[in-house]
């Protein structure tokens, strides 16, 4: 808590994603939290705004990227962590469960032996309470499934990167329906985020203005715990369980959930044919 790193949101108006360029205030060294690849998904075109962004912000305040961080195989957009550490060098880590998704997804999409399902494609696979640096900051990973069975938080000196585990107080908490997804250890999970320190500032990876209100992504762990309308106030694990199971039976699956899972599993590579030309499959009837 005694380390403040600057902290910069870039919001992807087209998947309500926000990624984060995370700076040491010791050195010039940077991570990145949750990059985002942009997809025309029914051109079938891939373009790089979002991440040039990124890219462009580092080398204008002259910085060093050493981390490119995925909070979780995510459903709703695709990441663009190997664009970004070919232009700028950085280590692609992400949680070690990482091997239960791709076994899941590999199933589910079919893919052949030489889709290795043991977290290869990563550069380092956090396991619960592990530690890097960031410079000369210190930083842990905290594993917190409910979501997805490889959600975790990254907690970078004051600052703690949720992912999908929490959204702001008045968005709640994200579905836990997802194969390997599990409202009882999403509760759990988000205990454990409520017991780091009250004035720990918590960054969401999603905000999608509720009630119009503008697009907002920094809270602080007292926040949530007085006002999250999912979590907060003293809410009890039944409870929770109850009301997320409840609501996650009428959501729609996220619009690109097909190409993201694929994209994703494969720390943002685009899977190819036997060819070597960039294609995604469309499993029918099989999430």
């Amino acid at each position: 808590m005694s380390v403040h790193p600057h902290v910069q949101g870039f919001f992807d108006a087209a998947t309500n994603t926000i990624s984060y360029i995370v700076k040491d205030p010791g050195s010039d060294a940077c991570a990145i939290v949750d990059s985002v690849m942009d997809i025309d998904y029914a051109a079938g075109r891939i373009t790089y705004d979002h991440a040039d962004e990124l890219i462009r912000q580092i080398e204008d305040q002259g910085l060093r990227l050493e981390w490119i961080i995925e909070t979780h195989v995510h459903a709703d957009h695709l990441s663009a962590a190997p664009y970004i550490q070919d232009k700028l060098g950085g280590r692609i880590g992400i949680g070690s469960k990482i091997m239960v998704v791709q076994d899941t997804f590999g199933k589910v999409f079919n893919e052949g032996t030489e889709f290795q399902r043991d977290g290869s494609q990563f550069d380092a696979l956090f396991e619960d309470g592990d530690t890097y640096r960031v410079g000369e900051m210190d930083c842990f990973a905290m594993y917190t499934p409910g979501h997805t069975p490889a959600c975790m938080v990254h907690v970078m000196g004051d600052a703690a990167f949720v992912g999908d585990t929490l959204f702001m107080p008045d968005g709640g908490s994200a579905r836990a329906d997802f194969p390997g997804g599990d409202a009882g250890q999403l509760y759990d999970s988000i205990q454990k985020v409520l017991a780091l320190p009250d004035d720990m500032r918590l960054f969401m990876c999603h905000d999608y203005g509720p009630n119009g209100r503008d697009i907002a992504w920094e809270t602080s762990v007292g926040d949530e715990k007085a006002h999250n309308i999912h979590v907060g106030g003293g809410k009890t694990r039944d409870e929770f369980v109850k009301f997320r199971t409840e609501r996650d039976a009428t959501l729609a699956m996220p619009k690109l959930i097909i190409p993201s899972l694929q994209v994703n599993m494969r720390a943002g590579k685009v899977p190819t044919d036997e060819h070597g030309n960039p294609v995604l499959k469309v499993p029918l009837n099989g999430l």
